[in-house]
């Protein structure tokens, strides 16, 4: 249930009986051979399949994110992190100013984890609120099931390739070796040199069956953490 598919009477009445709602922050950057709103999609596909067991309602997903390092690919819409934490901080004042006090936070995107210390301030600010945050990619489930597979997780490599973040066919085949991390702060130059198409290493595609499965792995954590505890 997204608020694009409600009017304001519709969600007025929602919030008499519930003032749980999912926010995902997603993210528009490449993916190399994935979609660029792979950030977006894969959080936004465990609000829909988690909302149609529980019912608690989607507010829109928020494509934009911080992604200064991938800002010499073509695609990529990084917001400076002053801007996005602005944002964070207006959206969460409005959605409890309309009633909302239980708030899950399904982010896509690693780049955004600055609006973490924000969320924190306005839940010491704003009496009842409870804010949760999931990671899919780093929750215990993720990690323990690529560490059963002996798959690495990597920027856009088999972890991010699901059926539904594939825009060209199957990607290629085989593994990607490694693109080195150190300490160096690279700026988005360095990184597309390092980079080249944009993964990060790894094999570029698993079995479409694993891929649900650990999908559906991750869809118990959001409908168990929308219970708030209660």
């Amino acid at each position: 249930m997204h608020f694009e598919d409600m009017n304001w009477m519709m969600l007025a009445d929602y919030l008499k009986k519930d003032n749980r709602v999912m926010l995902v922050l997603g993210m528009t950057e490449q993916h190399s051979h994935l979609s660029l709103l792979t950030d977006s999609l894969i959080p936004g596909k465990l609000a829909d399949a988690a909302s149609q067991q529980t019912g608690v309602v989607i507010a829109p997903t928020l494509h934009f994110g911080i992604s200064p390092s991938f800002m010499a690919y073509p695609g990529t819409l990084s917001l400076k992190t002053r801007t996005y934490l602005k944002v964070i901080d207006e959206l969460t004042r409005a959605l409890y100013a309309h009633g909302f006090r239980r708030i899950l936070i399904l982010n896509g995107h690693g780049g955004n984890a600055p609006a973490r210390s924000q969320l924190a301030e306005l839940a010491n600010e704003l009496p009842g609120l409870q804010i949760l945050w999931y990671q899919w990619w780093t929750s215990a489930t993720v990690i323990e099931f690529s560490k059963t597979h002996n798959l690495p997780n990597q920027h856009a490599n088999w972890e991010e390739n699901f059926p539904f973040t594939r825009v060209a066919g199957d990607s290629p085949a085989g593994e990607k070796p490694f693109v080195p991390h150190g300490e160096h702060i690279q700026n988005a130059q360095e990184t597309r040199a390092l980079a080249r198409d944009g993964s990060f290493g790894g094999p570029w595609q698993v079995s479409d069956e694993l891929m649900n499965e650990m999908f559906d792995l991750c869809l118990k954590d959001v409908v168990s953490l929308l219970a708030f505890d209660q």
